[in-house]
């Protein structure tokens, strides 16, 4: 099992540098950030910089730590233009990019380049259009797409990935139109509990979620194992911050349901995510390395 790490990006560089080191040489497996224009309260009105150039610049002071965003969406990007992006960052890193994706939220920028609202069945049909294009663009020397919502005309997409026949793709989704699609396109996929309204606990949500995968991925002829599992820790109804006994206890249970990696947040005083510093740098340290050895 991994651990992997968010870092908000909302510290300047010179303060942002050394938590990208840091997760480096601590051995967690992975480092993502969230992409956004802005975000959610407390960080609406906040810094808050841009995924690509945060991830680039993380990737030249890092050697072994995967890196990616978690996830990106179509509210506010074309999938050629990020397709472009993510082959300079697979290159820049060395072949250690791992792309996640999800269908966006409705709120905080979705509509921030004057967007009229999406419908849910529109903002599905985006999000299927865009990940589909997104899988082919990081394949292809060259593309051509009929759209109708992300359209693209003789494209070049030269040199290619580091990583073939593209860096991983790992999918959000939490409902059953979504949990098809990622059987059908993802080497990954990410869950972080129950959607808006559902009256669950995070564990039941992930383990129904995850009994559903499991069969759209045997609908494709895939093993459950050809899929790597990935929980966000977002959910209130869980503390696994607390200590590492409490954060291995935790990453346990979601070990026994199939999950492959967990990841939680650095800290940010004052929010949801106001770990002790102190734990959580021993949550990275020796629960990234008891994970890893466990069978």
């Amino acid at each position: 099992m991994e651990l992997s790490v968010v870092i908000l990006p909302i510290e300047r560089w010179e303060r942002a540098r050394d938590q990208w080191r840091r997760l480096d040489e601590w051995g967690v497996h992975a480092g993502y950030t969230y992409d956004h224009l802005s975000w959610r309260e407390p960080f609406r009105d906040g810094p808050w910089f841009a995924m690509v150039p945060t991830l680039v610049a993380a990737a030249t002071v890092t050697s072994r730590l995967r890196l990616g965003p978690l996830v990106t969406s179509a509210n506010f990007r074309h999938p050629l233009v990020l397709a472009k992006d993510l082959l300079a960052l697979d290159d820049i890193s060395r072949g250690r990019l791992t792309v996640g994706v999800g269908s966006g939220g409705t709120g905080y920028d979705a509509h921030t380049l004057g967007q009229a609202p999406w419908s849910a069945a529109e903002r599905h049909e985006r999000f299927v259009e865009f990940t589909r294009a997104l899988d082919r663009l990081l394949v292809e020397n060259s593309s051509n797409l009929g759209g109708p919502y992300y359209p693209v005309v003789d494209s070049r997409q030269l040199p290619g990935p580091r990583q073939r026949p593209r860096p991983p793709l790992y999918v959000s989704a939490l409902g059953p139109k979504s949990l098809a699609l990622t059987a059908e396109l993802a080497e990954g996929w990410v869950s972080y509990g129950a959607r808006a309204g559902e009256a669950m606990s995070t564990y039941d949500a992930v383990s129904h979620q995850l009994a559903r995968l499991d069969e759209e991925l045997a609908r494709r002829d895939r093993p459950a194992g050809s899929m790597h599992k990935v929980l966000l820790h977002f959910a209130a109804d869980e503390r696994p911050m607390d200590s590492l006994g409490s954060f291995l206890d935790w990453a346990a249970r979601y070990r026994e349901l199939g999950v492959d990696e967990v990841v939680v947040h650095w800290p940010v005083p004052g929010t949801a995510f106001d770990h002790d510093p102190a734990v959580f740098e021993e949550i990275c340290r020796e629960g990234a390395q008891t994970l890893a050895a466990w069978e």
